[in-house]
């Protein structure tokens, strides 16, 4: 009896380390899968700074519109991605507001 006790416990433990192995190696899956992914978007997407002050004018003209009346840009990015025309990505503000805004070169929104 005492034998079938200690067989069944390390049994039970053997399981154990084994369930807890294979969840170590799936969360360690999982991870690799979200930093490769992360990593393929980057390689895709190019963002480059732009001084608000330096964007085209038709972007300007779009900004001082009634549409966006109160709103500030605070920051601004030049985005390229393969086969998709380039954009502005502004990051703008209005009072304690804040908002993402894709316009193409020519002030119309894309996104």
């Amino acid at each position: 009896m005492k034998k079938l006790i200690v067989s069944a416990l390390a049994l039970t433990l053997i399981s154990f380390a084994s369930a807890q192995a294979q969840t170590a190696n799936q969360t360690t899956a999982d991870h690799s899968a979200h930093k490769e992914a992360t990593t393929q978007k980057a390689a895709k997407e190019e963002k480059v700074a732009v001084k608000p002050e330096d964007l085209p004018e038709a972007i300007k003209k779009t900004i001082k519109s009634d549409e966006f009346s109160g709103w500030t840009v605070k920051k601004a990015f030049l985005v390229t991605e393969p086969d998709k025309p380039q954009y502005y990505e502004l990051q703008v503000a209005n009072g304690s507001q804040n908002a993402r805004v894709k316009l193409d070169k020519d002030g119309r929104n894309v996104g």
